[in-house]
């Protein structure tokens, strides 16, 4: 069964622990100068409604380090502006990919276009979620803390895509999370609910008062007031969240062992200082640099360790292209084939 990442609601949270596992592992090769390369031939086809600095190079950067390649395309490009139907351009895509990165406006794209590919999908990033930015901070924290149970994030913002993707990561892991808003920019109603009857022991709470929020916090993590496609409300956002800043008034406020977190770009001088982005509280660019760390994980995870036709599935071991395997799998080459009795026998072909 194709296995795909169009929400953290796609995997368990066992699935979760292997993912960072798996990345850790890589990313601890990677600091020795070893390059593994475990998916040679492989090919990442990535396509992208919005611009990107993180997502694009450090899924493009994980996959050559893998030993594969990467394919950009916009959306435009690839025909999802109705030039062809989501049907026909998914069943083209994933036939000439392993796996397929998708960066969006609407959730739902992803989601249909997943149900039609013939690889792995994954979500990075729509409006509604993003499950890699989610897992990257997974990695760092637990990096920085050690473990991730009853660690307390505090996320001073709006409730956003990346809000929500950490909601669901702190209930799959044990963590508390707090939304620190104001009150026209809480979760959906409906998303809560849908985490509740996921992860009913889930401890997400709102608050409208970030001073009072941080005082415990472990993590205090922020993000833009006004993203994508909300440039029209970017005065209204900014005049709703001015008390919600990260400054150094702030942090001073959370116990000395909390840090600070940003999924980045960030508006420096609106939604954090300069003082917290490079302070010592922050691990900020450990974060962003995970993103590829992460990114490895997950291409291993997806193609070598849910991968039934993998031979090399066991880890430091190469994984062939699919086409090679089965020839292998199936003892055939282009030339022979096994006779009655194991005989090898010489084809015409």
């Amino acid at each position: 069964m194709i296995r795909h990442l169009t929400s953290l609601f796609d995997v368990t949270p066992q699935e979760v622990l292997s993912i960072l596992d798996r990345a850790a592992e890589l990313k601890a090769k990677h600091k020795r100068g070893e390059r593994p390369q475990l998916l040679p031939g492989r090919v990442l086809a990535q396509m992208f409604e919005k611009p990107s600095l993180r997502t694009r190079n450090s899924f493009e950067a994980a996959m050559i380090n893998l030993g594969g390649s990467g394919v950009f395309l916009t959306t435009a490009e690839a025909g999802l502006n109705g030039r062809e139907s989501l049907h026909d351009v998914a069943t083209v895509l994933s036939s000439y990919s392993d796996v397929i990165t998708m960066r969006t406006f609407s959730q739902q794209l992803i989601e249909d276009f997943a149900k039609v590919s013939r690889c792995p999908v994954i979500n990075a990033l729509s409006d509604e979620r993003h499950p890699c930015q989610a897992l990257t901070d997974l990695l760092t924290i637990r990096e920085t803390f050690g473990h991730l149970k009853d660690l307390h994030l505090v996320f001073v913002g709006d409730g956003n895509n990346v809000a929500m993707s950490l909601a669901i990561a702190a209930a799959m892991t044990g963590m508390k999370m707090t939304l620190a808003c104001p009150k026209d920019y809480q979760f959906p109603a409906s998303f809560i609910a849908g985490l509740r009857q996921k992860y009913a022991h889930a401890q997400v709470t709102q608050v409208h008062d970030p001073q009072s929020a941080v005082k415990s916090a472990d993590i205090v993590y922020t993000d833009v007031w006004a993203s994508m496609g909300q440039e029209e409300e970017a005065e209204r956002r900014r005049a709703a969240f001015a008390d919600f800043q990260v400054n150094g008034a702030l942090m001073n406020l959370a116990p000395e062992k909390a840090r600070f977190m940003h999924d980045l770009p960030a508006k420096r001088g609106l939604e954090v200082t300069d003082d917290v982005m490079d302070g010592d509280q922050s691990i900020v660019f450990q974060q962003a640099e995970n993103r590829m760390h992460l990114a490895r994980g997950l291409f291993a995870w997806l193609l070598i360790d849910q991968n039934k036709w993998t031979s090399a599935g066991t880890r430091g071991q190469s994984a062939e292209p699919r086409s090679f395997l089965l020839r292998r799998l199936n003892g055939l080459e282009a030339h022979e084939f096994i006779g009655s009795g194991g005989r090898r026998r010489e084809r015409d072909w």
